[in-house]
């Protein structure tokens, strides 16, 4: 892997930023012809942090030539689910070569009366 980034996610609810543990997240590398690579299904530690998952990102320099065509950053979504709080997608997380990505993933109790909503966040790609 010529080049690379890392990301890690942490878990939490509430406003004070309380951490989830136990919540199952799955990261999932956007690949070449829409196809997806899962590169990580773990689960949060106590203070709601998954353990670090290296990514491959294209090269630094490949999108500093005018007209260059290829983002200079890999992108990836993460899925969370715990029991207890809404399912959570977050699309598009940026994960840029050499690079400590911390990506906070806010969970949402469900109601007591049940179901199942989930939420999803859809990050836009960088203004470079």
């Amino acid at each position: 892997m010529p080049y690379s980034g890392t990301i890690i996610a942490r878990v939490f609810t509430g406003r004070g930023q309380l951490p989830v543990e136990d919540a199952a997240i799955s990261i999932v590398r956007h690949g070449s012809q829409g196809k997806q690579q899962l590169l990580s299904i773990q689960t949060s530690d106590p203070s709601g942090n998954t353990l670090p998952v290296v990514v491959e990102t294209p090269s630094p320099q490949s999108s500093q030539s005018p007209g260059a065509q290829e983002l200079p950053f890999a992108q990836c979504d993460i899925w969370v689910e715990c029991v207890g709080y809404q399912l959570l997608l977050i699309r598009n997380v940026q994960i840029f070569p050499g690079i400590t990505t911390f990506q906070d993933l806010p969970l949402i109790p469900l109601p007591e009366s049940g179901g199942r909503p989930a939420a999803r966040v859809d990050i836009p790609p960088q203004n470079l």
